[in-house]
């Protein structure tokens, strides 16, 4: 054989590669199974979420207790950064990547203990993120363009965080079973029966009627008084007919002799 040559076979999905060396006095051949399986060196990631246009600001050291606000970030027109972000799951947890074309300008590791992500007071739009690098610390304002990013933003960690709690803590046997004060036993059947029925009393409806024969009563025993009153108590009674009027006492002076 004068030249080189290189023939490959696939078998059963095995990739033997057959390399012919030069020609000598005794011809070799190199046989090389490839490994079908090798390790992956970089970890299964899922991407949650992206937000095409963001804004990052310099944003002053907290004053009180009370929270940030964007307000008080200086002129918003000029951020200090644009570009995008991402939040990467990984098996260890989620990232928030800060990029742009060219390079990665800020990352925070998103810890459902101890979120790193807060809202401000006054803008549903603009968030405080704070980022760790090398053991240092700092705070970062960050500012979304639309409110539906903002908004798909907020859901996304909220889904992580439920998700996350969910794996760290799965349910135990114990919170499977039953609780115990439900009663065993085969369940009482309540429905009604064909031919049967039910009465119900409503409320007030008794009172009602005791306060008209009440009335009625009372206007009884008044009609009964004026009737005893004769013909004199008509003529001194009321012009609608009501409870007769008495007449008037007579007169205590004395007459003079």
């Amino acid at each position: 054989m004068c030249r080189r040559q290189l023939r490959s076979i696939r078998s059963l999905g095995t990739l033997l590669l057959l390399d012919k060396s030069p020609p000598t006095t005794t011809s070799k051949y190199h046989l090389r199974v490839p490994r079908l399986f090798e390790p992956m060196d970089d970890e299964i990631e899922s991407i949650l979420f992206i937000g095409r246009e963001v804004s990052v600001f310099k944003i002053p050291p907290l004053k009180a207790n009370e929270g940030h606000r964007a307000g008080e970030w200086g002129d918003l027109a000029t951020p200090l950064w644009k570009g995008r972000i991402r939040i990467i799951e990984k098996s260890a947890g989620a990232t928030l990547m800060f990029e742009d074309p060219q390079t990665v300008f800020a990352k925070a590791d998103y810890d459902i203990a101890k979120p790193c992500v807060e809202a401000v007071l006054d803008s549903s739009r603009y968030f405080v993120v704070r980022v760790e690098d090398s053991g240092r610390k700092a705070y970062i304002g960050m500012g979304f363009q639309e409110r539906t990013d903002s908004f798909d933003f907020n859901v996304a960690l909220q889904d992580y965080t439920k998700r996350r709690k969910a794996a760290l803590n799965p349910p135990t046997p114990d919170d499977e079973q039953p609780s115990p004060h439900i009663p065993t036993g085969p369940k009482k059947d309540y429905s009604l029966k064909e031919g049967q029925t039910f009465s119900i009393a409503i409320p007030g409806r008794g009172n009602r009627s005791s306060a008209t024969s009440t009335a009625s009563t009372a206007s009884n025993l008044l009609g009964d008084m004026s009737s005893l009153g004769g013909s004199s108590t008509s003529s001194t009674s009321s012009p609608g007919g009501g409870v007769p009027l008495l007449p008037p006492p007579p007169s205590s002076g004395r007459r003079r002799g």
